[in-house]
């Protein structure tokens, strides 16, 4: 990702607030919360395809058409943005005065609702009912002139300074009351901006560090007259601009034509703005169709993998997961010596409360005395109306039939304070200190034998943690949902493309049917029986390039795609290797693989070639194909496998392809070729130097027994 500024000033939230009213009159779809700092709102504009409406708290507002995994179970704020936005209607957009505030107007049967973003600070989104209460914050936050929770009437933050509204007049007023240089003037108190002030004083000519207060009547002039220029550039103006760190950065640019060139291209974008930033080289400056593009050209690739990161960050570090395991390990301890210490302070309070019972008899013999009295000449409810008056007593509880009384101290005041039971003796009173003080010395012990218990299971966490990273083992918890294509064998082929195919004669028919697209390739060995498979022309997986850092070294980050292939009309494109490759895998998938023979052949055809009935018009039995016309020969191919250890989506699993494609992608993989060794016997060994779980990685294996060639996937 660019090291660039993230964060959205006024200027970018004006120009963002102006693109999104192009998208007036769209309905929401679902809301989505990949991460806990992203929230994600998919837009369905009439006759256009959806757009993703991506919020960073804190940081920025655009909208995105790319790619971007999703959890399958929301979040609970993302559950309360569906119950009240599934449908509605977005019918207006505004900006909070100049602040980076933006709110969203949605509109359904039951009335109207807005969605606040705030982008300063820790930033917040709110959803608002329609009299403005807060119906659900992301975060609740508390601050000194307004509290954001539910229940609450929303507060917008203190208005902070309009330039659009400032006049001559007040502008030199903000001039002569500043005491500091013009362009921390403009940037914090005119609300412009590091950026964006730099912008003004290059404009008018003057010097930033030149004292605000100081600027004479024609300098003045220059700044009112670049401020205007500025405001209206931002308002009648469209597009945006990125300005890149030198020429082969803008050559890279200029000749991308896909999203991973553009991608890889934008690690030499240095600024993006919605005006144009005179202060800089006008030479690298290159233009983009919306400040939304640009954020996504920046921030995109970032941002599409966040439920990728929020995975490896629960998934990977170690066990269930191992790393939050520790944590509340560390927390249980941390609260157990605390009750330790709790446990004996109370024991040494009360033991030496019921010693200063028995010291101070006569005085709480005396109390117990005249108390008792006054309660049976009068009552409980009397005596506890005059207790204002008794300087030793301080409260009465009549249900619990006892007192709070006082002992006194060295100068015969009123010290330490008691609870003394009326009905009992001074004897049993100092006896019930005495009892309570043995049995918090009882809790103590038994909260020190739990913490012994809690220490010897973060030794052993901490063991296990770092046998696991020394090994290079991941550890995922278990899935409740799996990826469309592991229904399927699949492979990941050249360029990250997709293999699937069935696993008996039902999964034939779901390939051919539901997985065989018109822009996709059939392929089949030349054998009987051997599964049926579709080479996708757009689904695949790419390396994730912002994974987290939770990863043990060695292992690859990898993300789902669907915009593969960009440019291509159909997988006949491919280059040929691509078609041998997954030729290869194909009959890897057969009986081929332990028939003992070297080689193999398949073929492939496209998909209209490819039916369910004979020329007879009789239907064939499930998982059979007719394939008609010329087929593709691809023949003397080897039989051998690779297997390549990643996290996909944030899961940890195997990748199955050919030794060249894996080799190429993964650090840590192994060879599979036919042998003697069972392939449940290659899967356990495997899982157990991995942490990959068993099922997963026999599912990638081939039909039979194996062996292994190891590239640093058991032996890292």
């Amino acid at each position: 990702m660019s090291s660039m500024r993230e964060q959205s000033s006024s200027f970018d939230v004006a120009r963002i607030v102006r693109e999104l009213s192009e998208f007036i009159g769209a309905h929401a779809r679902k809301a989505y919360q990949p991460h806990y700092e992203q929230v994600v709102l998919r837009l369905k504009p009439k006759g256009k395809p959806s757009t993703d409406l991506v919020i960073v708290r804190g940081r920025r507002v655009y909208t995105s058409n790319r790619d971007r995994p999703m959890p399958s179970n929301p979040s609970q704020f993302a559950m309360v943005l569906r119950k009240h936005l599934n449908n509605s209607r977005f019918i207006a957009v505004r900006q909070y005065g100049f602040d980076r505030v933006i709110e969203l107007t949605f509109e359904h049967g039951g009335g109207r609702l807005k969605l606040v973003i705030e982008l300063f600070r820790d930033g917040n989104v709110l959803l608002l009912d329609e009299k403005g209460v807060i119906i659900q914050p992301l975060t609740h936050a508390k601050y000194a002139s307004r509290t954001l929770k539910r229940g609450v009437a929303y507060i917008p933050p203190p208005e902070a300074v309009d330039p659009r509204q400032m006049d001559r007049a007040a502008l030199d007023e903000l001039l002569d009351g500043s005491e500091q240089d013009l362009i921390r003037t403009l940037a914090a108190r005119a609300n412009f901006g590091r950026v964006y002030g730099s912008t003004a004083c290059s404009v008018a000519g003057l010097e930033e560090k030149m004292d605000a207060k100081s600027l004479d009547s024609e300098q003045r002039d220059a700044l009112e007259q670049a401020i205007q220029s500025m405001l209206d550039g931002l308002s009648a103006g469209t597009g945006a601009m990125m300005w890149m760190s030198d020429a082969e950065a803008i050559a890279a640019w200029n000749i991308a034509d896909n999203e991973t060139d553009r991608d890889a291209a934008a690690a030499g974008i240095s600024e993006i703005a919605p005006i144009d930033l005179s202060y800089t080289d006008a030479a690298a400056m290159v233009e983009v169709g919306s400040l939304s593009l640009a954020y996504d050209a920046v921030f995109g690739s970032h941002d599409a993998a966040a439920f990728i990161r929020r995975e490896e960050e629960r998934l990977v570090d170690s066990g269930e997961d191992e790393g939050e395991r520790q944590a509340k390990l560390d927390r249980r301890a941390s609260q157990q010596r605390g009750a330790i210490d709790r446990f004996h302070e109370r024991a040494a309070i009360t033991q030496e409360l019921g010693k200063a019972i028995q010291d101070n008899w006569e005085h709480v013999e005396s109390i117990l005395t005249q108390f008792n009295a006054a309660v049976e000449s009068e009552s409980w409810q009397s005596v506890e109306g005059k207790i204002v008056d008794v300087p030793w007593i301080d409260s009465v509880n009549p249900s619990k039939r006892t007192i709070v009384a006082y002992l006194p101290d060295e100068d015969g005041e009123p010290g330490a304070s008691i609870t003394l039971e009326v009905a009992s003796t001074v004897h049993q009173n100092a006896q019930r200190y005495f009892e309570e003080a043995h049995s918090q010395k009882n809790k103590a012990k038994g909260a020190q034998a739990a913490l012994a218990g809690t220490e010897q299971a973060r030794e052993k966490a901490e063991k296990r943690a770092a046998k696991d990273a020394a090994a290079g083992r991941l550890r995922g918890r278990q899935r409740s949902k799996r990826f469309w294509f592991e229904k399927h064998r699949w492979a990941m082929l050249s360029g990250g493309h997709l293999l699937v195919g069935g696993r008996d004669a039902k999964g034939n028919d779901t390939v051919v049917r539901k997985h065989l697209g018109s822009n996709d390739l059939y392929f089949h060995a030349d054998l009987h029986g051997a599964p049926s498979c579709s080479l996708k022309l757009k689904d695949g997986l790419t390396r994730n390039q912002n994974p987290s850092e939770n990863i043990p070294v060695g292992v690859s980050s990898m993300q789902v795609v669907q915009n593969l292939g960009e440019g291509l009309e159909d997988a006949r494109e491919f280059p040929e290797s691509l078609h041998s490759e997954a030729a290869q895998v194909a009959v890897c998938w057969s009986r081929a693989w332990g028939s003992g023979g070297a080689a193999a052949t398949a073929f492939h055809v496209r998909p209209s070639q490819v039916s369910k009935t004979t020329e007879t018009g009789e239907s064939l039995a499930r998982g059979s194909f007719v394939v008609r016309g010329q087929r593709n020969w691809h023949r003397d191919l080897p039989l051998e496998l690779a297997i390549g250890m990643a996290v996909v989506n944030g899961v940890p699993m195997p990748v199955s392809g050919t030794p060249a494609t894996i080799s190429d992608n993964f650090e840590r993989w192994a060879k599979v070729l036919p042998g003697r060794e069972k392939k449940e016997s290659v899967a356990n060994r495997i899982s157990k130097a991995t942490g990959l779980a068993q099922d997963d990685l026999l599912s990638c294996l081939p039909p039979g027994n194996c062996s292994i060639d190891d590239h640093g996937l058991i032996q890292p």
